[in-house]
């Protein structure tokens, strides 16, 4: 068998193990609450890896190794931010969420989560958010199949169509069927090769490139300053780097797996292991890029795309079966930002909409057949907006990350630890957030001096307190909810 054979056998055994888990997946799914959230039974090692495979995509093996590898440790800074804001995120939004949605009329999405706590009888809240999500995910869905097109093209030398045409129909295959679930289970698998890949690969690149010692020394003979953290490094870029963090608490589809986990008392756990698979991924991605560089100076050769010497890396140090599962990693990488992404959107779709406007007594059933027909639905548009591969769609990914962030996370934010947020507040910095955001990122003077996402989630937090404050009247079912939570998560904590 020729390499390219061995590789291709590797990925159509991963693509057949995701179908399979999806199939197990759909015998399991039997009501909404099953489709959409999985039954508030995840354990902490899925809801952990899973959504830590959900938040990473391709950046964490192609993005992250690329940018170390051609300008050093000081494009670490934005690694940083993440792993910060996602701890934070574990530890201030998971445990609260898991029960506020739960005490708050059981909400199993966000938006409806908004609704119910802010008791929103105008139901723009859930309305405006769930069109921020559909939108946005829908570009970024499309991003993500882009991706896999491209990916497919550039490894097997597949036609763009072909390869993005593959990844859509596996990926929704098991997304429409499994529903989150599916997708979580699916993300677990995901989340491990992806870690397994880029830890082995620095491990066995370092022997041989001659150890660590020979290692360091062979990237200092190609930049003495390759491993300063502030080489080239200005104050604002490093907070604009850092300030990536900030976006987690607005992620509708890494916070619903808090939504999700079976009990509070089970967050710890899971924070340990997706805070551990995170630092250790992220790691072994700065390590690949290391062992990379010294590997070509130590031979003489130039990697002409920073950005795949992971999988460069991968095929020269292993066998061709296992260059394959390096190669499955990327692909798992896309494919489990575009299912959990999918999942989300036709929650948003058809909780938040569909079932808020129209159909409020229809079955189980009727539903669950809805969110599946939205699955396919919303495929469809974002393939079709990802049919040319040179769409600026890519472009909108950092985008849509400060959207989110800037219109979900103060409110969320908020909405768990103030019990003085109002509907009007949440919507008024929701939408103005989102606002500064969009129009700071199309500034290129501006957006080239700071992230948007802290203009934008500054001024969302700002008025939201304000408006609130103004408009504050105090209403005894929210209060009560929110002591309720209070007491439940003193109780489960114990």
């Amino acid at each position: 068998m020729s390499d390219h054979a061995f590789q291709l056998l590797a990925i159509i055994i991963y693509m057949l193990a995701m179908v399979i888990i999806g199939w197990y997946a759909y015998k399991r799914t039997t009501n909404l609450n099953d489709y959409m959230l999985g039954g508030r039974d995840l354990g902490p090692v899925v809801t952990a890896l899973s959504a830590g495979a959900a938040d990473m995509s391709g950046w964490l093996l192609m993005g992250l190794p690329g940018a170390i590898y051609a300008a050093g440790l000081v494009e670490a800074w934005l690694a940083i931010g993440l792993t910060l804001g996602a701890w934070l995120n574990w530890l201030l939004v998971a445990p609260r969420l898991r029960v506020y949605t739960q005490v708050s009329k059981d909400s199993i999405t966000i938006p409806s989560f908004l609704d119910n706590r802010l008791r929103d009888n105008t139901k723009l809240i859930r309305i405006v958010s769930g069109i921020v999500i559909l939108v946005f995910f829908t570009f970024y869905v499309s991003s993500g199949m882009v991706s896999g097109g491209k990916f497919f093209e550039s490894s097997f030398g597949f036609d763009y169509h072909t390869g993005l045409l593959i990844v859509t129909v596996v990926t929704v295959g098991y997304t429409l069927f499994g529903g989150f679930l599916a997708v979580s289970y699916t993300d677990t698998i995901q989340g491990l090769i992806m870690f397994l890949a880029l830890v082995l690969v620095p491990i066995v690149g370092v022997f041989v490139t001659g150890g660590i010692g020979e290692t360091v020394s062979s990237i200092k003979a190609v930049d003495p300053q390759h491993f300063s953290l502030f080489a080239s490094a200005t104050a604002a870029g490093v907070i604009s780097s850092i300030a990536w963090g900030l976006g987690y608490f607005g992620q509708p589809h890494i916070i619903v797996r808090f939504m999700a986990i079976k009990s509070v008392s089970e967050t710890k756990q899971a924070r340990r292991i997706g805070i551990g698979w995170m630092i250790l991924s992220l790691l072994g991605a700065m390590g690949t890029a290391i062992v990379g560089l010294a590997y070509f100076q130590q031979n003489g050769q130039v990697l002409d795309d920073p950005e795949t010497v992971f999988i460069v890396m991968g095929q020269i140090l292993f066998h061709p079966f296992i260059a394959g599962i390096m190669l499955a990693a990327i692909l798992a990488a896309v494919m489990s930002t575009i299912s959990s992404q999918l999942i989300v959107t036709s929650s948003a779709l058809i909780e938040d909409m569909y079932k808020a406007l129209f159909k409020k007594d229809a079955s189980d059933k009727h539903y669950v057949m809805a969110g599946r027909i939205a699955v396919f639905v919303v495929s469809i548009i974002a393939a079709i907006l990802g049919w040319n591969p040179d769409s600026s769609i890519l472009d909108l990914v950092g985008f849509a990350w400060a959207g989110f962030g800037a219109a979900f996370g103060p409110t969320i934010l908020l909405a768990l630890y103030w019990k003085k947020l109002t509907n009007i507040g949440a919507l008024v910095g929701m939408v103005v957030g989102a606002v500064v955001a969009f129009v700071w990122g199309q500034s290129e003077a501006l957006s080239g001096m700071l992230y948007e996402i802290v203009p934008g989630f500054l001024i969302n937090l700002i008025l939201a307190v304000v408006v609130s404050l103004i408009t504050y009247k105090p209403n005894k079912d929210i209060e009560k909810e929110f002591d309720d939570t209070i007491e439940l998560l003193k109780s489960e904590k114990k």
